[in-house]
């Protein structure tokens, strides 16, 4: 057996040098620079390039001109640098360009407790784009998920030609455990799809019945492929049809919310007799876990979803395990920014909502108050 004792920081490196992870830039902030630490150590030797921006626009931005030119890249930051990123974001978007982008979140709004963490970035990942674009977010809750999470996010970006977020936070990131490598889920790599030989190449045409275009790095095989943030046509030079637009625009929306179900990840603990069901995700999920297993023992069984993919919001899930439960409780370390999306999807607005944003954990034990009610 191999072990290592890894940080979720760490962890989430070690995952993306092995899904090919060849181009790694940032600026230090907290607490995301051990990603930065780590990726300096680990990527030279393994033939990447580590870069520290001047500031987080710059770090993205190099991501983006990597990841154009034919390299799978990531950028790893926290809640002020994402807000810096929203302009590359929406960038990336538009032109399909495949990255990978970690919010190690800590405590806000604005600069907030740098040492402390939250969740209270999970609306903004998904809505800090002009236009309001679905994105891709996974959320681990063990230093494990941080690994093949960050393999899958990779994946992910490559298939869908988006960026994809992973929505770690201080706690995650800073938390070290045991973690067994032989027993490590290790996704398959995938690798961008390129177009075929020998036929013409339009770097935003999609073949029938397909969502996603191929995609050509900057200058490969003497074809064009063009990149403009303003509305651009299947050549990639700026449009003002209307009807191609908005035909762009579905297509843009449709990729992702209409896959979601070849990406959600979760793990479901169904207690016998049970007729609550707790919501979690991220760290917060293991204090559920501990609550769980202590109301269990005093013969309160309640029933357990860890959500690992947010967004696209995995609604046919959340419909699925939530039928059979008369109580439904979510419990999350921000104001209740996914509660709303729960209430959205099962119609209901009895839902019990366990939160806290101070800086501080929500222990198990606050979990079993609410729910011994």
């Amino acid at each position: 057996m191999s072990t290592v004792f890894w940080g979720g920081n760490e962890a989430i490196a070690w995952g993306a040098v092995d899904a090919g992870c060849r181009f790694f830039a940032g600026y230090p902030i907290t607490p995301a620079t051990t990603i930065l630490h780590t990726m300096l150590r680990v990527l030279p030797p393994n033939g990447g390039i580590v870069m520290q921006g001047e500031d987080e626009i710059a770090s993205i931005g190099f991501c983006i001109g990597a990841s154009m030119a034919g390299y799978k890249a990531m950028t790893a930051t926290s809640g002020p640098g994402i807000s810096l990123y929203s302009e590359n974001i929406s960038f990336a978007i538009a032109c399909e360009i495949p990255l990978v982008i970690v919010d190690v979140q800590r405590l806000g709004p604005s600069t907030g407790s740098a040492t402390r963490g939250a969740d209270g970035d999970i609306q903004f990942l998904r809505w800090a784009n002009t236009g309001g674009f679905p994105t891709i977010v996974l959320c681990p809750s063990t230093i494990a998920d941080c690994y093949s999470l960050t393999i899958h996010a990779f994946n992910l970006a490559e298939i869908f030609r988006c960026p994809v977020f992973i929505a770690s936070n201080k706690e995650i990131g800073m938390t070290r455990e045991t973690v067994d490598l032989d027993k490590l889920e290790r996704p398959d790599v995938i690798d961008r799809k390129e177009p075929p030989e020998g036929q013409p190449y339009m770097p935003f045409r999609v073949a029938p019945y397909e969502q996603v275009p191929y995609f050509l790095p900057v200058g490969a095989k003497g074809r064009l492929s063009r990149f403009t943030s303003s509305t651009h046509g299947e050549d990639g030079y700026i449009t003002t049809n209307s009807d191609f637009i908005e035909k762009q625009n579905r297509r843009l929306e449709e990729k992702l919310a209409k896959a979601v179900g070849e990406f959600t990840f979760y793990d479901y603990f169904q207690a016998i007799d049970s007729d609550t069901l707790v919501i979690s995700y991220g760290i917060t999920a293991r204090s559920a876990i501990e609550a769980a297993r202590a109301l269990e023992s005093l013969g309160r069984p309640v029933s357990l979803l860890i959500l690992k993919t947010l967004w696209p919001v995995p609604e046919d899930l959340i419909r699925r395990k939530a039928r059979d439960y008369k109580r439904i409780a979510v419990v999350e370390m921000n104001m209740g920014l996914y509660l709303r999306e729960i209430q959205r999807v099962l119609c209901r607005d009895d839902i019990i909502s366990i939160t806290k944003m101070n800086g501080t954990l929500i222990t198990p034990e606050e979990i079993m108050e609410v729910l011994s009610k």
